[in-house]
């Protein structure tokens, strides 16, 4: 069915080439565009001093010490990347199977926002709000009799949620998928004077294979027992991702994300057009490692695939997208 206006005209009246000849023409009726502001940093931590440790399945990351931090975050201020997000590799001698760490107001996430609000006051400050990368068998949630407790998680998510605001975490980011957990943490950041820390829900996060190696970077993937498909997404529902996002909007969710990003452009499109809010997409590790590697071969040519990947997200309705490449494509922005 043709859905053009009747008054559309053909062809040879009508060339489209015409708007595709110059560069000023097509920087005028370019239908979306991607800046600086559009893009958040994921950061690796590791306790220790004076140490960047290589990520061997994300080439180019690096897991970061404290000592090291202000002049690593230092170069996305440089660029003008509005936000990072942080992610802390718990050493296994502080896992347990209750995730007790999170909630530990000198746990290595919070040391890292005190530093870095005092050294960048400025800067976006985005925390994860999950236990996987403090329980000892790798779940989001604590496990009873072998499954994953939803209504005994919130209670734990709650407190980390307000232990991280505390810190001077400006958004948090619950990614563990449990059933209510977005209005547990919002009750829970009220009662504490904390009204103005967001929430951005990740409110379709599919049950994924292409986490790999961001479980390798955060030191969950070997004790991980089991997998997460109870409580993450099934990849092949669509209409449920609406359903996780109206709830999440219900509970006090500010803004809300898709992951992973680019097999999941359709959902991302979906949620904007149906709640019309600030929408995200995570282009998690896999798709980074991916397209690093084709481009570390000569396959790919970085200066057109890191900003043509990012612009699809932004075709999508994205408003913002964490990456990986966000400092390279800050880079080639800055200077394109």
């Amino acid at each position: 069915m043709n859905h053009f206006p009747s008054s559309m005209g053909s062809f040879p009246a009508t060339r489209l080439r015409r708007n595709r000849a110059d560069d000023w023409t097509r920087r005028l009726v370019a239908e979306n565009s991607l800046s600086r502001d559009d893009l958040i940093w994921p950061v690796f931590l590791k306790e220790g001093s004076g140490t960047r440790e290589a990520i061997s399945a994300m080439p180019g990351q690096v897991r970061v010490s404290l000592t090291e931090l202000p002049d690593h975050v230092g170069r996305a201020v440089e660029l003008g990347i509005p936000a990072i997000a942080l992610f802390p590799a718990t050493p296994v001698q502080r896992k347990d199977s209750e995730g007790t760490h999170a909630l530990d107001p000198d746990n290595l996430i919070c040391r890292a926002a005190r530093l870095l609000k005092a050294t960048f006051p400025k800067l976006g400050l985005i925390g994860d709000v999950a236990l996987d990368p403090y329980t000892d068998h790798g779940h989001d949630g604590v496990l009873r009799q072998g499954r994953v407790a939803n209504d005994e998680t919130l209670q734990v998510l709650a407190a980390q949620a307000v232990v991280q605001a505390q810190a001077g975490i400006d958004t948090l980011a619950p990614s563990d998928m449990m059933d209510g957990r977005i209005g547990a943490l919002r009750s829970a950041l009220d009662l504490a004077g904390f009204n103005d820390v967001r929430l951005i829900s990740y409110a379709a996060k599919y049950a994924s294979g292409f986490y790999g190696p961001f479980r390798d970077a955060l030191g969950s993937a070997a004790a991980l027992k089991g997998d997460k498909r109870t409580y993450q997404m099934d990849p092949a529902n669509s209409d449920e991702a609406l359903r996780e996002v109206a709830l999440d909007l219900q509970e006090g969710a500010d803004m809300v994300m898709v992951k992973p990003g680019m097999p999941y452009l359709d959902i991302i499109q979906r949620v904007k057009a149906t709640f019309a809010v600030p929408t995200f997409a995570y282009q998690v590790s896999g798709e980074y490692s991916m397209l690093k590697a084709a481009i570390d071969h000569g396959w790919l040519d970085p200066d057109t695939v890191i900003l043509e990947a990012l612009m699809a997200f932004k075709r999508a309705g994205c408003n913002g997208i964490l990456t990986y490449f966000a400092l390279e494509a800050a880079a080639r922005l800055k200077h394109g």
